[in-house]
């Protein structure tokens, strides 16, 4: 989608990538989820590096649980009550993550690029 998004962009334009704290401790059962966020990662850098010179900043932001109403009809019980395993002992609201997304999108974040934000209840993440 970048790819063809970028021939709509110019100087002071933003994109903001999607990853999950899954990315930054590669443990649990979806092997393929965990990859694929990785490789946002991974992407968002590179991407940042190569449309810097072009005023376009990329960023991304990786939560943690986020409890949505897909959780409650997709994962079975026990998964469930894993997502209160965070530092913070729950999982975040919706709203607590969208602020990252709205900070990335402003000119507060103007001297930002190939950054990912880690809205996550408190796990600490290197990388």
């Amino acid at each position: 989608m970048a790819k063809y998004a970028l021939s709509h962009l110019g100087k002071g334009d933003v994109i903001i990538n999607t990853t999950s704290v899954t990315a930054y401790f590669g443990s649990g059962p979806v092997l393929d989820y965990i990859s694929s966020k990785g490789a946002i990662v991974a992407f968002t850098r590179a991407l940042s590096n190569e449309q810097v010179g072009n005023g376009i900043r990329v960023n991304a932001v990786a939560p943690g649980p986020v409890w949505t109403p897909l959780i409650v009809s997709t994962m079975p019980e026990e998964s469930i009550a894993e997502l209160g395993s965070t530092p913070m002992g729950r999982p975040g609201q919706p709203s607590e993550i969208a602020t990252s997304y709205v900070f990335l999108a402003s000119q507060d974040s103007s001297f930002m690029s190939g950054q990912v934000l880690h809205p996550n209840g408190g796990t600490v993440v290197n990388g």
